[in-house]
């Protein structure tokens, strides 16, 4: 065992400052026998911990804790105590100076400490990123830097691994950044979703994260909270078309307390992106449960593809059909011709549309891949034995 239970225990008091309620400092140094007197917090994480300790035995994580410990002994140049805050996740607490000759600059100091650290594990094959808090004089005042160290960790997120990040009082609140993804933007992305078009509706929001990432570059925590506003929507759609409703909501529970606890974008996006596939895969498997493989492949393709026109020949090709073979599966599994099935697809889409924007008929005919309106508007009133602004006005009633 590397570390004294009482050494954890008077670390965990100051960064937790429950200390406060067991006696004073001096009180506390003397009963655990601890005589030095920490001043700054620092957090180390080792990066892509859970990637690295997937499938490892026990003993592997025993071993990659004493190494980080190591390092630690050999690089910080100064008293310290420390304790494990989490798998991966150290807080040391250091003391640079004494109370009578202070550090005259504790954050350099603390930052070249880190970097020595940082060479140490490079060379025994695993990366840290640091957070450091500030210079707190009353050891009272510790458990602040500690939270310091942890909240200049947040930009990590977006940045990558093997980094130092100095905590920086948080600038007043100027003027807030516009929105990244427009409501229209939202409704097209639903729009898919409700299609049952995996690929279009995951290719579609990897353009609105990757927007919202840029806009929300220092401020992780609006990224994070806009990103769970499209997963409960997400959630509210697939509830809408008749989704097993406790077991949407407890999964969609798990899922936003996972992404919440998830400190790497290129993470937080993967499972996002899963997320959203497997939603909207169940809404198109729903609409494809009776048809064969070869067919539920060509009305993927179409809806990929439905805001554009789609010969008849492409799609044949695509499926690695004749034409003529082709066609006469297709309507003998759906009952539908192509064509009538793709608007068919394409109305479905406009409905969507109509009950959820106050956009022109134009417009929408549009999105949903006609060229022209009055096409469009022949054919919505073909199917749904009304126009579409009748529609949308009984919809509103």
């Amino acid at each position: 065992m590397r570390q004294h239970p009482t050494q954890a225990t008077f670390t965990h008091l100051l960064i937790s400052g429950t200390l406060v309620h067991e006696a004073t400092f001096a009180e506390m140094q003397a009963e655990f026998d601890m005589y030095l007197r920490p001043n700054l917090a620092m957090v180390f994480s080792m990066d892509r911990y859970p990637d690295l300790a997937l499938g490892q035995p026990i003993q592997w994580r025993i071993d990659i804790g004493h190494k980080l410990i190591d390092a630690l002994h050999a690089g910080i140049q100064a008293p310290f105590v420390w304790v494990w805050v989490a798998e991966g996740v150290l807080a040391l607490l250091v003391e640079l100076g004494t109370k009578d000759r202070r550090d005259p600059d504790p954050a350099k100091t603390a930052f070249a400490m880190a970097k020595q650290v940082q060479k140490l594990t490079d060379a025994q094959g695993f990366s840290v990123s640091v957070g450091i808090g500030t210079f707190y004089d009353n050891p009272y005042m510790l458990h602040y830097s500690y939270e310091e160290a942890k909240e200049s960790m947040i930009d990590r997120f977006f940045q990558g691994n093997r980094l130092i990040f100095q905590y920086e009082k948080q600038k007043q609140d100027g003027e807030q950044p516009h929105k990244p993804v427009s409501q229209a933007e939202r409704t097209e992305l639903m729009a898919r979703v409700r299609l049952g078009d995996v690929h279009g509706a995951v290719s579609y929001l990897h353009l609105l994260l990757e927007r919202m990432g840029q806009t929300y570059r220092g401020n992780v925590d609006m990224f994070k909270s806009e990103v769970i506003d499209l997963v409960m929507q997400l959630t509210r759609l697939s509830l809408d078309v008749g989704g097993h409703a406790q077991s949407i909501l407890s999964e969609n529970a798990r899922f936003i307390q996972d992404l919440y606890m998830t400190i790497r974008y290129d993470k937080f996006v993967a499972k996002v992106s899963e997320h959203w596939s497997k939603l909207t895969a169940r809404i198109g498997e729903a609409q494809t449960a009776e048809v064969s493989p070869v067919i539920r492949t060509a009305i993927a393709y179409m809806k990929q593809h439905h805001q554009r026109k789609i010969p008849l020949e492409e799609i044949a090709q695509y499926c690695y059909l004749s034409t003529y073979h082709f066609s006469h599966l297709f309507r003998k599994e759906t009952g539908s011709t192509f064509v009538d099935y793709l608007n068919k697809l394409r109305i479905e889409k406009a409905v969507y549309y109509l009950e959820n924007t106050d956009k022109p008929v134009q417009e929408i005919a549009s999105l949903a891949g006609f060229q022209d309106s009055n096409y469009f508007s022949r054919l919505f009133k073909r199917y749904l034995r009304c126009s579409p602004n009748e529609y949308r006005t009984a919809k509103l009633c």
